[in-house]
């Protein structure tokens, strides 16, 4: 199936205790039962594999890029890393980063890599208020370049400011496609397969009842 990897990605995000179940605040102010910190994917081999997941979500999208994008900082290892993954796939492109201060010495500027043009796919790690992806785009249209979509890990599925979901803004807001490895389904979709997780199941239940979005876009 198409949509294998999805699974994949979440088990091997609970085997990374990357993805984890409890009591956690997120920056809305929410007390959410699950929470997937991809800044613990801080080996070789799981960046790699993470990497590679990334690379499997972009390319079942099916949407034209040129060149992959990645906000500083989390952005940066993770945009090198999906490049190489969608090299080994087939598809060489070129990548690039922003620092958070322009540099007015060396090369100068804020952008690191192959210079912003044509069709540029941003890779995040998730999208909260979505503050990292309007800096980004802005950066790429200030280049006379297209921002054509955004790459993130997981979808949490729930209302932002308003009854849109943070990703349903952001398609909305700038009119572009938010692909994401995994979302709020696939992970209740695992929760529902591992009897273990059933009080966790529950919680998210629960959870998504009060914060989820009706429909996802």
């Amino acid at each position: 199936m198409a949509t294998d990897f999805r699974q994949e990605f979440i088990r091997f995000s609970v085997s990374k205790k990357v993805l984890c179940f409890g009591e956690f605040k997120t920056k809305a102010g929410r007390l959410s039962p699950y929470f997937l910190n991809a800044g613990l994917f801080y080996d070789g081999a799981s960046l790699k594999q993470l990497a590679q997941f990334y690379a499997k979500a972009i390319l079942a999208a099916g949407i034209e890029f040129d060149m992959v994008f990645g906000p500083a900082y989390k952005g940066i290892p993770l945009v090198a890393a999906v490049a190489i993954a969608l090299a080994d796939a087939g598809r060489n492109v070129r990548y690039s980063f922003n620092r958070k201060e322009a540099k007015d010495h060396g090369e100068g500027g804020s952008v690191i890599g192959a210079p912003l043009a044509g069709r540029v796919l941003i890779v995040d790690d998730v999208i909260s208020a979505g503050t990292s992806v309007r800096e980004s785009v802005n950066l790429i249209l200030a280049s006379n370049a297209v921002p054509c979509g955004v790459a993130i890990a997981l979808d949490r599925m729930e209302r932002g400011t308003g009854e849109l979901s943070a990703v349903q803004e952001v398609e909305r807001s700038y009119n572009i496609p938010v692909i994401s490895i995994a979302t709020l389904d696939n992970l209740v979709d695992y929760l529902r397969t591992e009897p273990q997780h059933a009080q966790h199941l529950a919680a998210v239940g629960r959870y998504r009842e009060q914060y989820g979005v009706t429909a996802h876009a």
